[in-house]
């Protein structure tokens, strides 16, 4: 599939890492470091703008890497981009570790995943078929 991309960073284009990656690595697109203190959010701009097609969406997931390491994820996980969005993509991270983190310019903050999407159409009823599982809700199977 081909997606329309403008770069105004100053980074090569998102790409796959491996043959079989199904996220491509975005980076940062920065003046000058940014500082996320413990808890801290902060919208952090790629300088990237994309047009889907019909039917898709962007998809923008945490780095396991920067996770795992020093506690750093994306606040709203997964991010959606919609098809008819054209304003830069902008990420926001958090720091969910007891320590400060920096984010350099051109380091790799997220990954995106390119996945197909519908939109329903309600179809409204006044009771709806009976399952096994019924309304049984979180924890509803008794195991731990």
């Amino acid at each position: 599939m081909k997606v329309k991309i403008v770069n105004k960073s100053h980074h090569p284009l998102p790409q796959y890492a491996t043959e079989l990656s199904a996220g491509m690595d975005i980076r940062a697109n920065l003046v000058e470091p940014v500082e996320l203190k413990p808890l801290e959010r902060k919208l952090i701009p790629t300088g990237l703008y994309i047009a889907l097609p019909e039917g898709y969406e962007a998809q923008m997931r945490p780095r396991s890497g920067l996770a795992i390491k020093h506690g750093i994820t994306l606040l709203n996980t997964p991010g959606t981009i919609d098809a008819d969005y054209r304003g830069e993509i902008g990420v926001i991270l958090v720091n969910l570790s007891s320590e400060h983190f920096v984010i350099n310019d051109g380091e790799r903050i997220c990954q995106m995943i390119i996945a197909n999407c519908s939109q329903a159409e309600w179809q409204l009823e006044e009771t709806l078929d009976e399952t096994e599982r019924g309304a049984g809700g979180f924890g509803h199977t008794g195991k731990n």
